[in-house]
């Protein structure tokens, strides 16, 4: 995977940090100075938004995420009345806080999502009501100092001169930066980006003290990333596949509102993809959805892969003509017929008795008609398997003013594509059509 490439950047700076930049410059830049209420007003608002988009939208993750920041910051401001301590118990708060914070939602990340529910919620909730149990003990009255688990020097102490936060925490911040950031680059969920730039906004404000306006901006700030992460996540929702992570129908019918000529609509179907389902499994065929998915997002020549449902797709090229694209796709086509994957567990499904049911214990046996012949082209040694796609390719032109034209037409030339052998591209242009017959792909 790319790290540079726009999606990873995309994925990792939008929205939360746009929101970080702009909370840091003007917060840092003193143009700008909020009165107490002001600032309380942001602060619960903000809050109070992600809390409620989180019940909307029954995301269990965010609402951890939001109580563990809001607890925090309140359990610091309870301890140390509001200003920041030096030692006793406000310092103590300080110091088991920073420790724990970053651990939260770190969690909230490697969680798994499982709605909104008491049965959901109660783990989550049983880990905040250990953590304030936790600390209202540490923070008794006459207590001087914590333990030195949360302040103890693992370097030299002028490595950290620079900041309030012990060093025990600030690895603990860096490690779980770097987790939360490796898993946004790996998943480009807009969960993940939240909450790398909510932890961000933490620390800011446990540097600022963790008390005061400065302090309550910064854990504002969070709450205000992880509310704008639950709509963006939304969106991604409605907008994205989320077996493939890419555009889904819904993106692919509004993308088609801004077309202009010229520009080419290519129909992808994956070959024999039924038998191939119904002979290695569903989980096998999810594999193969993904591999193909993985190939389109990389195809050249300035293409916007979309799922349009099953096992097809749809690219759009923009201010493209089929003469221009066509060596981006058959480019494509090569690329996912010598792609090989690996599947776990092939090989015992082959080995089972001819006649049982080989996808799933309990289901029905599997019929000698699901076993395509066909399918043997797609076998590489043991438990490797390689799958071929059809392409159809049509462009706006005379005859194909409207979309809908354009899309028919590539339809129609897929369908040749398949009689003609699969495992090609085959265009609406007949003369590109005839040539293509006349250099027949072996399927």
């Amino acid at each position: 995977m790319n790290p540079w490439s726009k999606e990873t950047l995309r994925s990792i700076f939008l929205p939360g940090g746009i929101i970080f930049a702009v909370a840091v410059a003007w917060l840092q830049s003193g143009l700008t100075t909020l009165s107490t209420p002001a600032m309380q007003f942001y602060f619960y608002g903000a809050f109070a938004a992600g809390v409620l988009l989180a019940w909307r939208f029954r995301a269990s993750r965010p609402l951890f995420a939001l109580l563990s920041l809001l607890l925090a910051q309140h359990a610091i401001d309870f301890f140390s009345n509001g200003k920041i301590a030096a030692t006793g118990p406000g310092h103590i708060a300080f110091e088991v806080i920073a420790f724990l914070l970053p651990i939260n939602l770190l969690l909230c990340s490697l969680a798994r999502s499982r709605g909104w529910s008491v049965t959901a919620a109660a783990p989550a909730f049983m880990v905040l009501l250990l953590e304030a149990t936790f600390v209202a003990i540490l923070c008794r009255p006459g207590a001087t100092t914590a333990p030195a688990l949360f302040h103890g020097a693992l370097l030299e102490p002028s490595w950290s001169h620079w900041s309030r936060i012990p060093q025990p925490s600030l690895f603990i911040f860096l490690g779980c930066f770097s987790a939360l950031l490796a898993r946004t680059v790996l998943q480009h969920r807009p969960m993940e980006s939240g909450l790398v730039w909510s932890l961000a906004a933490g620390f800011a404000g446990l540097q600022a003290g963790g008390v005061g306006r400065l302090a309550m901006a910064y854990f504002a700030t969070a709450g205000l990333i992880l509310a704008a992460s639950i709509v963006e996540n939304s969106y991604t929702l409605a907008y994205h596949d989320e077996l493939t992570r890419l555009p889904g129908r819904r993106a692919f019918n509004e993308a088609q509102l801004h077309l202009e000529a010229p520009y080419v609509i290519a129909a992808v179907d994956i070959d024999h993809f039924k038998s191939f389902n119904d002979t290695y499994g569903h989980d096998t065929g999810d594999e193969v959805l993904r591999m193909v998915a993985t190939r389109l997002a990389r195809v050249t020549g300035d293409g916007q892969p979309y799922r349009v449902g099953g096992e097809e797709f749809s690219i759009v090229f923009p201010r493209k003509s089929i003469k221009e694209v066509v060596p981006h796709l058959e480019a494509l086509r090569v690329a996912i017929a010598e792609a090989r994957f690996r599947v776990r567990g092939l090989l015992e499904r082959r080995r089972a008795a001819r006649g049982t049911d080989r996808r799933m214990p309990g289901s029905r046996r599997l019929r000698k008609s699901f076993i395509d012949p066909r399918q043997r082209k797609l076998q590489f040694g043991e438990n490797e398997l390689s799958v071929t796609v059809s392409i159809g390719v049509a462009e706006a032109g005379p005859r194909t003013k409207e979309v809908a034209q354009v899309i028919e037409a590539a339809d129609k030339a897929l369908y040749r594509a398949k009689e003609d052998g699969r495992n090609r591209v085959e265009t609406a242009t007949p003369a590109r059509s005839r040539t293509s017959r006349a250099r027949r792909v072996s399927a």
